[in-house]
């Protein structure tokens, strides 16, 4: 028990260092002044070497070949230790440093040139963090990760065990469906009425508080704050959300922070046995975003749940031109192919996912240029859309996901809707009034049911496993596609 013990107490002080890592990207996004950038950039770049020292030292192999698990849970936890240890040691020291460098101040070159629609000064930086991205996948690959595939190697450290290939797969079995459905609905004889009034930023952010706790964020452990890009950040005991305001659209406050709060309460919901563990975080992206995607749709965009912020919008904002909660409902869920992602609705969403996954695919396989990026991004948006790109923060600079280096991520955010779809289905099932709920603005039969049967588990099961036991069945995008349709259909009368 010596070996399991000496390494758990060093792990537990690598997951410390990487809080404190993730608490200065949480500042830069939020408070940090402009002028830190360069120094910030030294600083992340100083803590990740530290971090990839301690993640590669010799003596972490000498404990994992010498660790007797106590339990199940420690033989998950030596297994996730053995995976990253693995993984950094695939990494050069240098390349780890210089990608935590040059990300940090890409960041803010990209917040920069989306703030001007200047492409021309953010690419010469994103062909920086291109070239490092993908030096390190193909030092991934060259380990044996991702089967060899520069992608898939980076993919897996998102969502391990996907592949490219597999979700290019699902993507290909969900595509039809969601155009014949935009189709159709697009071609509706009514459509909903859209917002036309102005909300003050200071009763949205109220109210965002208000949403915040009415699906159980704990404030305790957790703030709100505003970004660029809605983000939530931290785990433990210190999961931080942002989101940010358009006094012309509040549901872009609105659902930003439920969707935030669906990531920090996962966090927040792990077993406090975890805490500072391999175990003490979400499993994956795909299923972190299956709780901010069921927290934000399913339920906080479901008919009962929005006659009651319906009402509380009323009572903040007065009469904003929408005569009842109904007609509300359906300008909440209002289907139109808009630029931005975030702000897309759910059948246009995974849409937007698709062509980032094939543009961020053909960058890292050296067949998209950065260079031609623009272009290309917005080719494919008009041929999904049938819409032009208007500027550059309406397509290629509106996301914060390349600048950081996140090749892999985008394609998570489609399976955490398959696994919503999943979850919804099984919670449905169990909890049947779970609408009386929603109409009083208390979402916690839904939240505690995710928490007691998903949230709780951290990183003990796999992805797709921990899915399988919370709903009862293997997860696939069937359920998904079948709530969108009896949904959306019956709201626009088709």
């Amino acid at each position: 028990m010596t070996a399991f013990a000496d390494l758990m107490a060093f792990q537990r002080e690598t997951e410390a260092l990487g809080q404190i890592a993730g608490r200065l990207g949480w500042d830069q996004e939020t408070m940090m002044p402009e002028g830190a950038a360069e120094q910030r950039g030294e600083e992340m770049a100083a803590i990740e070497g530290v971090l990839h020292s301690r993640r590669t030292d010799p003596r972490v192999g000498e404990w994992l070949a010498a660790a007797q698990a106590p339990d199940a849970g420690g033989q998950r936890a030596l297994d996730l230790i053995a995976r990253a240890y693995g993984r950094n040691a695939c990494l050069p020291a240098r390349l780890a440093s210089e990608i935590a460098r040059v990300t940090s101040i890409a960041q803010g070159t990209w917040a920069e040139a989306r703030a001007r629609d200047d492409v021309a000064h953010f690419l010469p930086t994103l062909e920086k963090v291109v070239a490092l991205k993908r030096e390190a996948g193909q030092a991934l690959a060259a380990g044996g990760y991702g089967g060899g595939d520069v992608y898939d190697a980076l993919l897996d450290d998102y969502e391990p065990g996907a592949t490219g290939d597999g979700i290019a797969a699902i993507f290909g079995r969900m595509r039809p469906r969601l155009v014949a459905l935009r189709e159709a609905l697009l071609g509706a004889r009514h459509a909903p009425e859209p917002l036309a009034h102005s909300f003050g930023k200071d009763g949205q952010m109220a109210l965002a508080r208000e949403l915040a706790t009415a699906f159980g964020y704990d404030w305790n452990r957790g703030r709100l704050d505003l970004a660029v890009h809605p983000f939530s950040s931290g785990s433990g005991n210190d999961a931080r959300i942002t989101t940010r305001v358009a006094e012309t659209d509040p549901f872009n406050c609105f659902y930003s922070t439920i969707h935030e709060v669906g990531h920090a309460c996962y966090e927040l919901g792990i077993d406090q046995a975890y805490l500072l563990t391999p175990l003490g975080a979400g499993v994956s992206m795909g299923v972190h975003e299956s709780q901010s995607r069921i927290y934000e749709n399913q339920l906080g965009r479901s008919r009962a749940f929005t006659g009651w912020l319906y009402e509380r919008m009323r009572e903040t904002f007065g009469d904003f031109g929408l005569r009842d909660a109904d007609s509300f409902y359906r300008t909440v869920n209002r289907v139109q192919p808009g630029f931005i992602r975030t702000e897309a609705d759910e059948v246009h969403y995974n849409l937007h996912i698709m062509m980032r996954f094939d543009l961020e695919r053909q960058l890292m396989s050296g067949a998209l240029a950065v260079a031609d990026l623009e272009e290309a991004w917005n080719t494919r948006f008009h041929a999904d859309f049938g819409v032009r790109v208007d500027r550059p923060s309406h397509g290629v600079l509106q996301d914060v996901h390349w600048s950081v280096g996140l090749f892999g991520y985008f394609p998570t955010y489609a399976l955490g809707n398959v696994y919503a779809g999943c979850l919804n289905k099984a919670l449905r099932a169990a909890v049947p009034d779970l609408d009386e709920g929603l109409a009083r603005g208390d979402a916690s039969p839904a939240t505690g049911w995710l928490r007691e049967n998903l949230q709780r588990h951290g990183g003990l099961y796999a992805p797709a496993e921990v899915v399988e036991r919370a709903c009862g069945f293997a997860p696939d995008e069937g359920p998904l596609l079948d709530y969108l349709d009896a949904k959306f259909r019956a709201l626009y009368g088709i």
